[in-house]
């Protein structure tokens, strides 16, 4: 990845793009927590990162007894970073592609179709190991939340500081904001 912005020049913090390097260098089998970039707040227990966010588990959510959330994306103990946009804002696209990564087409139903332009350089999570997170708000989804509205869980600090996609027929993954949140060592 190659760093433009080595400091905000206001805050002084690291720019998204070295945080997310951050995350990004650390060695697949040395253990990170991610904390919020606001109060240092562990959000995570320890991870280790994988090369890629994995393929999407096959799940036939239409067949499910009980509506829920489809199995997670990425094992519980472990990370990647998404390499693609993802979430919001959302952009009118010419044709029907996939939306975001593992999320499929989304139309407005008149022949527009929508794809991300949300941030690159997302920690991709099982939702599971998010710890102390809560809910904030989520796009309309019949059994859980949507990545359309972007940013939905805040840290007890109120930062917001994460995507959650929960719907029964979406990926179950927690996106945490590189521009949010750092990668320390436990």
């Amino acid at each position: 990845m190659h760093d433009r912005r080595v400091q905000d020049q206001e805050t002084g913090n690291a720019a998204p793009e070295r945080r997310a390097a951050s995350a990004e260098s650390a060695a697949e089998t040395e253990a990170v927590v991610f904390v919020c970039i606001t109060c240092e707040a562990p959000l995570t227990g320890p991870l280790t990162r994988l090369p890629a966010v994995p393929e999407l588990p096959y799940y036939a959510w239409w067949d499910a007894e009980e509506p829920g959330p489809s199995p997670p994306t990425v094992p519980s103990g472990r990370y990647a970073i998404e390499t693609e946009p993802y979430g919001a804002p959302l952009v009118v696209s010419e044709v029907s592609v996939e939306a975001m990564p593992r999320y499929g087409p989304i139309s407005d139903g008149h022949g527009r179709y929508f794809v991300s332009r949300g941030p690159r350089g997302n920690i991709v999570i099982n939702p599971d190991d998010a710890h102390g997170l809560e809910y904030h708000h989520a796009s309309s989804a019949c059994c859980g939340a949507a990545p359309t509205g972007g940013l939905n869980q805040r840290c007890a600090c109120g930062t917001l500081v994460a995507t959650l996609c929960s719907d029964c027929c979406c990926p179950y993954e927690l996106h945490l904001s590189a521009d949010h949140v750092r990668a320390v060592l436990p």
